[in-house]
């Protein structure tokens, strides 16, 4: 049906053209809101209606008269319907809708992918300090930008995937201090535990493993600790590597794996934070006050003047985030979408307000961002707040093994992402309709049955040509339609970085398939009839496939 909208819109394009020159760039369709008002919709004659001077009805009857006289209407189009002021209700021939089956059957994992454009775009997600286990809300961050990644790789994007860790300042130091404690013996609770320090028995583990001299491996590092409790150096270097590690075994269990670790500790030893501060203040965006620095953020949108080095000489966090920037857009990346929590949305205007400043060529409103709020856990009617291992939050491994990594994905992308959202532990092992992965997962084992019941060893390629006339029915009508939505519905997700419009509409698909299941029986002995409607819910099976494939879940052949 690609195709054939391709050839409607061409038609619709030179006609447009006929009646005001220059309008034929901007024909385009709109999905009605309502099936019943047909298969696509055209508001052209609304548009045009005031700069030609005329009546919009009229237009409308004008351009309909137009295009149903065109080859590509005539041959796809069984009528056009004049709604309102001057609405085009377009309705397709079931020959229109059918021809999505050989495209989905033909393309195959590739439905639904644009062409290479030769750009490429840097996704910024989880960039959790190493001071910790991931917790919740690092995996939804991590569904989240895993998934933004595969929307923009089928729009024709080269995908970079960066996780970038802070792995100098406070907290590192507390985790240092915490882990040098515990390797002398003392514990939480005990006379001289620092407050701040942290709590969690992975500190213990930390400490225990330093001691017995282990070596850890991370993707991005390896380090060998000396045992030695009085070499703060060589327990800070050993902490973070073992919770880098820690965090690896994290994110292999979500199956998700970057292509490059960022650490704010090189924008230092590089000399990147020197130099862009160096250029604010040579751009005079800055000025002193109160033995600090500050950069006139103000003149850039922001709320107020921020301090960029405070009297005691440190940075404000901030800063090296500029410079991180900067070397975002100096490595080639002009596309940047960052994903974080709604904790961060006081650093937008700081951050690009200190790119405008640095006068780099950098554009408003680089980079993008998309904020997420946190996720609560529920078990068993409970609020689940604490982790033994962490020491006071759920971690991302605790809700795997307690459900699966496919639950985990899809639960975290099944709402917009600054909405709130309740993990709900035992609907996510619920083998019923009402566990939305499991609703759409069960989709595509029944069609894989379906095909196995046909040939056992199946082959979808042998379906690809038959004939696909004997799909008149309602349901498989409404099944083709919904199929042809998929490439649109794509390229709309990955503009709005929106995920999670994708699950809304692989459980649209999944109830499309299972009423059109309910409807009409398959395995017939009409074998015509058998083999357009088996291409039909192969191709089903195929667009559920992908749709899960962006969303990093698997599409079981067997349930």
């Amino acid at each position: 049906m690609l195709s054939v909208k391709q050839e409607l819109l061409a038609a619709l394009a030179g006609e447009l053209e006929k009646l005001s020159p220059g309008a034929g760039v901007r024909a385009a369709f709109e999905n009605p809101k309502l099936a019943a008002h047909g298969d696509l919709a055209c508001t052209a004659a609304m548009q045009l209606a005031k700069p030609l001077k005329a009546n919009p009805r009229a237009l409308g009857e004008q351009l309909q008269t137009a295009l149903l006289a065109t080859p590509a209407f005539q041959q796809w189009v069984d009528a056009i319907e004049i709604a309102g002021p001057g609405f085009l209700n377009i309705r397709l021939k079931p020959a229109a809708r059918q021809q999505v089956v050989h495209e989905v059957l033909t393309q195959g994992a590739r439905f639904g992918y644009q062409a290479q454009r030769g750009e490429k775009i840097l996704v910024e997600f989880v960039s959790a300090n190493p001071t910790g286990p991931l917790h919740v809300g690092h995996g939804r961050q991590a569904a989240l930008g895993d998934a933004i990644c595969n929307l923009y790789a089928t729009q024709g994007w080269a995908v970079h995937r960066e996780f970038y860790y802070n792995d100098a300042g406070v907290q590192i130091d507390t985790l240092t201090r915490s882990t040098q404690l515990r390797a002398q013996g003392l514990k939480p609770g005990d006379a001289g535990w620092p407050e701040a320090a942290y709590n969690g028995d992975y500190i213990q583990d930390i400490a225990q493993a330093f001691l017995a001299r282990s070596t850890v491996q991370a993707d991005d590092r390896s380090f060998t600790a000396n045992g030695d409790v009085q070499d703060y150096d060589n327990v800070r270097q050993f902490a973070v590597a073992y919770l880098r590690n820690e965090q690896d075994k994290d994110l292999q269990a979500f199956n998700l794996k970057f292509d490059e670790y960022y650490l704010e500790s090189s924008l230092y030893s590089n000399g990147h934070v020197e130099a862009t501060v160096a250029r604010l203040v040579a751009n005079g965006h800055t000025y002193e006050q109160d033995g600090a620095l500050w950069l006139k953020s103000t003149d850039y949108g922001d709320d107020k003047d921020r301090v960029m080095k405070k009297s005691d000489g440190g940075y404000t966090y901030f800063v090296p985030d500029v410079a991180y920037h900067i070397q975002k857009w100096q490595r080639g990346f002009h596309k940047v979408v960052n994903i974080q929590g709604t904790d961060h949305h006081g650093t937008i205007a700081r951050v690009r307000a200190g790119l405008q400043a640095a006068d780099v060529g950098i554009p408003q409103g680089y980079p993008d961002y998309v904020l997420h709020t946190m996720v609560r856990v529920v078990r068993g009617g409970e609020e689940v707040k604490i982790s033994k291992r962490a020491g006071s939050y759920v971690t991302l491994r605790d809700l795997i093994e307690w459900t699966s990594k496919d639950a985990v994905r899809f639960f975290l992308l099944s709402r917009k992402p600054d909405t709130e959202y309740t993990f709900d532990v035992d609907l996510a092992v619920a083998q019923n309709n009402d566990n939305p992965v499991y609703y759409v997962q069960y989709a595509h084992a029944r069609i894989c049955s379906v095909l196995r019941g046909w040939r056992e060893d199946f082959d979808v390629a042998a379906l690809q040509g038959v004939d696909l006339s004997p799909l008149q029915g309602e349901q498989a009508q409404a099944l083709m339609l919904l199929l042809a939505k998929y490439p649109e519905m794509l390229s709309a997700a990955a503009s709005g970085n929106a995920p999670h419009d994708v699950s809304f509409y692989l459980r649209e698909l999944a109830a499309a398939y299972h009423s059109y299941y309910d409807a009409e029986r398959i395995l017939v002995d009409d074998e015509a009839v058998k083999l357009a409607r088996l291409a039909l819910v192969a191709a089903t099976a195929q667009v559920l496939h992908n749709g899960l494939a962006v969303l990093g879940v698997s599409a079981p052949a067997r349930m």
